[in-house]
């Protein structure tokens, strides 16, 4: 039986981490539940799973994701939630040997260089996330000197044939429809404009321990495949899924075993795949990404920050689409690059990159 407690828990990622939970009552024990509000989905979860330890963290405070993270009741933590709000919950579980399982890019993208280093044995950290679970999965048995490349998969979202001009047009209505994924509002949003994809390659970066240049991207409408890893002898290795995010969740709470995530999980239908390489003058994301993994520093955590308020912006029609890469990039451009000594000053980078990009917006 595996004891375990999700942050996050009433979130689309944690949605589908607890229907892997409730698909398989005799392995699994929820004994911890945290989102941000008190909801009527949170309490009715609790009440599912007979969970007595329930945390709505806008209200307890970050406190109580840090008893999740260290009571001796709880060996695998999932962190679902989005923000920076769990990154010392997240610190806290690794220094304690919890098993982790991880969605939430900003505690790695922001935080990454003090959090990977908390990480005491392998698989300790188990990404969440279908494309970095994907090349988790490739990765398993290989030597990292002999990795050629890793390529994250992107569909493409919903404009990738549009032009430069269509994409000048998109409203938010048509933004908040994505073709394959089920998600909440600046997910959807950065996934139309692969700002989603850019972000997950900072992450990816520092979750597998490699130099920026062998990190990348691919477009592959439909999202069957989710990661390929290229070896220096010329062979690929991917992985291949319907998208479902249960399957990912299965996989990281049950490592090294397979179980079906849920009676209702589709098998594979084996279609066909194309790889496209992504335009950037059409989405500069992912350019925009690359340039501050060459920078790191207290880059990403601006890009993150940043982001979050050009998305708000987009939504509430105080810039077009196509604005939201030329606000980040302003922000971007106008940090004086200082190097955070310590996490707090990393994620109060994120406040900074929030406040210029409300100021340079209007």
């Amino acid at each position: 039986m595996i004891n375990v407690g999700v942050i996050g828990a009433t979130g689309s990622v944690g949605s589908s981490v607890m229907a892997v939970c409730e698909s398989w009552p005799d392995k699994i024990s929820v004994k911890a539940l945290a989102s941000n509000h008190r909801s009527e989905k949170l309490m009715s979860l609790a009440e599912k799973f007979s969970v007595k330890k329930i945390y709505p963290y806008v209200e307890t405070g970050t406190e109580g994701l840090e008893e999740i993270a260290l009571d001796p009741e709880i060996e695998h933590v999932v962190f679902a939630s989005s923000g920076t709000a769990a990154i010392k919950a997240l610190c806290t579980a690794l220094k304690a040997g919890k098993t982790v399982s991880l969605a939430n890019k900003e505690s790695i993208v922001v935080a990454g260089k003090w959090v990977m280093p908390l990480v005491k044995f392998p698989d300790q950290l188990r990404p969440l996330d279908s494309e970095h679970n994907a090349i988790w999965q490739c990765l398993h048995g290989e030597d990292k000197n002999f990795v050629r490349k890793i390529f994250l998969t992107a569909s493409g979202g919903p404009f990738r044939n549009f032009s430069a001009e269509e994409l000048r047009t998109v409203t938010p209505e048509r933004a908040l429809h994505h073709p394959v994924w089920n998600m909440g509002a600046k997910i959807t949003i950065d996934s139309a404009t692969l700002m989603n994809k850019g972000i997950e390659l900072i992450e990816a970066m520092y979750l597998f321990g490699l130099d920026e240049a062998k990190v990348d991207a691919l477009i592959s409408p439909g999202s069957f495949v989710h990661g390929l890893v290229e070896f220096e002898d010329g062979s690929v290795k991917l992985l291949a899924a319907e998208p479902d995010m249960k399957l990912p969740a299965a996989s990281c709470l049950f490592w090294p075993e397979r179980f079906f995530p849920s009676p209702s999980f589709k098998r594979p239908m084996y279609h066909d795949v194309h790889f496209e390489e992504i335009d950037a003058s059409r989405f500069p994301a992912v350019r925009i990404a690359r340039e501050v993994m060459r920078k790191k520093g207290g880059y990403p955590a601006v890009l993150v920050g940043a982001d979050e308020v050009a998305v708000d912006s987009f939504l509430k029609g105080k810039i077009g689409f196509a604005d939201i890469w030329g606000l980040v990039e302003k922000v971007l451009s106008n940090f004086d690059g200082n190097e955070p000594e310590n996490l707090d000053e990393a994620v109060s980078l994120v406040d900074w990159g929030r406040r210029e990009a409300v100021r340079l917006s209007g």
